[in-house]
């Protein structure tokens, strides 16, 4: 069944389910002290509905999605589900209820297996041979949503690279036992994930709400929501500002009504003018690394290059990056590195904005030997404004922040360094339409100047800002694309081994 009659489907199914949505919110409110996230939000979802949910970093979504799935407890409003009016909520009723949550910031424990994770969700699976039938659910719900995912039921959770984290709660979310599955949120669930897993997530998306199933679906990538959704809710600072049926709506629309105008994606860069100044004209190459074996091409890049890594998601791109970041830790240019993992690899969870920011910059804020903290501070505050990092203060805590400004703050660590090479890890995981066009125009300024930056994206769109592709497939780098090669159709030609060198 094609996609649109898919849609068509699920349309009709909400229609013959005529009745109260089975979650609807009022005037919903949530404060953190002086910090208002929700400010009287109006929210429902129907079953079979697949609702996206759109806005810029800080603009509640996470927090709405957190108040729904019972993770955080609202300040005030009304709450139902399935028209019966809800006092107490909390995870457990949720769950019980039918209503899953795959939230950004991934939820599994890392020292348990895939089975046991599922275990912990479904009380069901108890007594003997409990890890055999987790085994299976899990198994089978992956095979479900992501055929050929190749992940053993029975691996530890911190074994496997993010991608097929990613999956595995998702899969976790859309497992069913003994108790109904009504409806799932999902919160930038295809994040970390390639270009493939993406695709089978949502085609499973349009099959479940054909169900009966509903689905919240929060992602910055606006063609997700297009693809997939039959309403669009936008939320700005706390409120729910538009909502509209996604047959009335084009992507710019969407987008002018999140308050954004999309710039145009272009390719060109600003002349590299100003090297001479920076004293890099006479470097070079500042990432030289010659390959692996027959098939793999030799990765180089000069100063003000901006080369990225592309291919389906787990061919060896990350593995890539983190060796040369390795590499160049010991070579003669300063290097730095945006994790897209800001969960494990990124944050410092205990510290401030301001901390975790400046930790790359401690030489350059000393003063007599001793690090100044008023230069600290400054610093913070410079690069949190130019990457609008929406917090009240830079000594705010930085796990108050959404994913996306989190992420702001790992990208700002990096640009406020002495780092001549930044190596980039998928870095704008939920991160903003209108932040992320803020951030390339940032690198190719940036790069202008004479930083290096090596960028390994899920996205294909972000690919425009490179000018220097490599495409890796089974491990090696297979095919390099340039210039005007460097457009969807080829990227994915190549991805599949239809490229060429």
């Amino acid at each position: 069944m094609s996609a649109a009659a898919l849609l068509s489907a699920g349309a009709a199914a909400r229609a013959e389910g005529s009745g109260p949505p089975f979650v609807q919110v009022r005037a919903l409110h949530k404060h953190y002290g002086a910090v208002q996230a929700l400010r009287g939000v109006d929210f429902a979802v129907g079953p079979g509905e697949v609702v996206g949910l759109v806005g810029h970093n800080g603009a509640g979504k996470s927090t709405l999605m957190n108040v729904l799935a019972g993770t955080v407890q609202r300040t005030g409003g009304d709450f139902s589900v399935a028209g019966a009016p809800v006092e107490a909520w909390s995870p457990h009723r949720a769950q019980a209820q039918g209503l899953r949550c795959v939230f950004q910031e991934l939820s599994l424990c890392a020292n348990l297996t895939l089975a046991e994770n599922t275990r912990v969700m479904h009380r069901a699976l108890r007594g003997f041979g409990w890890r055999r039938r987790a085994e299976r659910v899990i198994g089978q719900t992956l095979d479900a949503i992501f055929p050929g995912h190749g992940i053993p039921a029975g691996a530890r959770v911190a074994d496997l690279p993010i991608g097929a984290r990613q999956m595995a709660e998702i899969a976790r979310a859309f497992s069913v036992t003994d108790e109904p599955l009504r409806c799932v949120i999902l919160d930038e669930p295809t994040s970390a994930l390639g270009h493939e897993a993406a695709e089978q997530l949502l085609a499973y998306i349009r099959k479940v709400s054909t169900e009966g199933v509903a689905c919240i679906l929060i992602t910055h990538r606006l063609d997700e929501i297009m693809a997939v959704c039959h309403r669009a809710v936008v939320m700005v600072d706390g409120l729910v500002t538009a909502e509209r049926p996604i047959v009335d709506l084009s992507r710019a629309t969407l987008v002018s009504l999140m308050g954004t105008i999309e710039a145009p994606r272009e390719r060109e860069r600003a002349a590299k003018s100003d090297l001479t100044s920076t004293g890099l004209t006479s470097i070079g190459l500042v990432v030289d690394d010659p390959g692996r074996g027959a098939g793999d091409l030799p990765i180089r890049a000069a100063a003000g290059d901006i080369i990225g890594f592309a291919g389906l998601d787990g061919h060896g791109q990350r593995e890539r990056l983190r060796a040369l970041y390795a590499k160049g830790r010991g070579g003669p240019h300063p290097v730095a590195y945006v994790a897209g993992d800001r969960g494990t690899e990124g944050v410092f969870a205990l510290w401030s904005i301001a901390d975790n920011l400046t930790i790359r910059s401690l030489d350059a804020l000393r003063r007599g030997g001793l690090l100044s903290r008023s230069a600290e501070r400054a610093l913070a505050q410079t690069w949190a404004e130019r990457l609008k990092v929406k917090a009240p203060s830079v000594d705010t805590p930085i796990l108050s922040l959404s994913g996306g400004n989190q992420q702001k703050v790992l990208f700002a660590r990096a640009l406020a360094s002495d780092a001549v090479v930044i190596f980039l890890d998928d870095p704008m995981r939920g991160v903003d339409v209108n932040t992320k066009q803020d951030v390339y125009r940032l690198i190719r300024s940036e790069a202008a100047k004479g930083r290096c930056f090596v960028w390994y994206t899920t996205e294909l769109e972000e690919l425009n800002n490179c000018e220097r592709l490599y495409v890796f497939r089974e491990g090696r780098a297979e095919t390099m694309l340039s210039g005007a090669e460097i457009e969807p159709s080829r990227v994915l030609e190549a991805s599949f081994g239809g490229g060429h060198e």
